[in-house]
């Protein structure tokens, strides 16, 4: 039932915010989950602000500190402005899928950029994402479409076992995309309220269960192979997980039958003036 109500009241929300008169809005929201991330988060914010700050017309990045353990709100500190890159923190650590699912919903962009700590690399790809957008509501980043440019590759072990478990998220939920769990995905604003707002999931599957919902809310979904460089260590033990994952990407499958039954239908909405006409990509130079 408390579930219900806070979906609810973010809709409620949303909708009210956007009978107010109109004001300038970013035309690109970044939003970035982080944990534990001292050794690189200050980089990548840095990375990413630059990129932006490239481009014409408003942007906004968004820092999700799921309550860290190390330095990473103090590296973070030189980089905020409060405005236009402006840090957002968990009371306690609530999951991957809550600090996304806050990040999206707290955002103003008319399309938001799900970008992992580890992604600024993946920054070449944009400009190819945002052409794709212009005919889809979501355009999921992918190591393994064609185009896909992978440089530091994680050991045959863990790719084997990556992709396995893979294949088995998408035969649970019936969800096309190869790449399920790649942190480099944008989305149009509607198609990102209405996804996020319906997924329950707090953990890192969230990404299979709110590209599920996406699409059986009817939304458009495109996969693109992006540049992608693996980094060192990985904080899940698939043999520790995979019972408990299995159950929650059940449980899942059955809310998003729900969901989808409940509003069935298309929302796609065009991408108004605010986003430039001719994205510069300064990341590649």
């Amino acid at each position: 039932m408390r579930q219900c109500e806070s979906v609810t009241v973010g809709r409620a929300a949303y909708r009210r915010a956007h009978t107010l008169p109109p004001v300038a809005r970013p035309w690109i929201s970044v939003v970035v989950p982080a944990y534990n991330e001292e050794r690189g988060i200050a980089a990548t914010v840095q990375t990413l602000r630059d990129w932006l700050a490239a481009q014409p017309g408003q942007f906004e990045l968004i820092i999700v500190d799921n309550a860290s353990e190390d330095a990473t709100v103090e590296q973070l500190a030189p980089h905020l402005d409060g405005d236009q890159v402006r840090l957002v923190r968990n009371d306690r650590n609530r999951g991957k899928g809550r600090s996304m699912r806050r990040g999206m919903l707290e955002a103003r962009g008319e399309l938001r950029l799900h970008c992992d700590a580890d992604c600024a690399v993946c920054l070449p790809s944009l400009p190819r994402m945002l052409e794709l957008i212009e005919g889809a509501d979501v355009v999921v980043g992918s190591r393994l479409a064609p185009g896909a440019s992978v440089g530091r590759r994680q050991p045959l072990r863990r790719r084997i076992v990556g992709r396995s478990f893979q294949q088995l998220c998408r035969l649970i939920l019936r969800e096309p995309v190869t790449d399920l769990f790649c942190g480099f995905k944008l989305w149009r604003e509607e198609a990102a309220v209405e996804a996020y707002s319906r997924t329950r999931l707090d953990g890192w599957t969230f990404d299979a269960e709110v590209l599920a919902m996406a699409r059986a809310l009817g939304y458009r979904l495109r996969e693109t192979g992006i540049v992608w460089k693996d980094r060192d260590g990985s904080r899940v033990r698939m043999a520790h997980v995979l019972v408990p994952v299995v159950r929650e990407l059940l449980a899942a499958r059955r809310h998003v039958r729900r969901e989808a039954r409940r509003q069935r239908g298309s929302y796609t909405t065009p991408v108004s003036g605010n986003q430039p006409s001719q994205v510069r990509d300064s990341a590649s130079r």
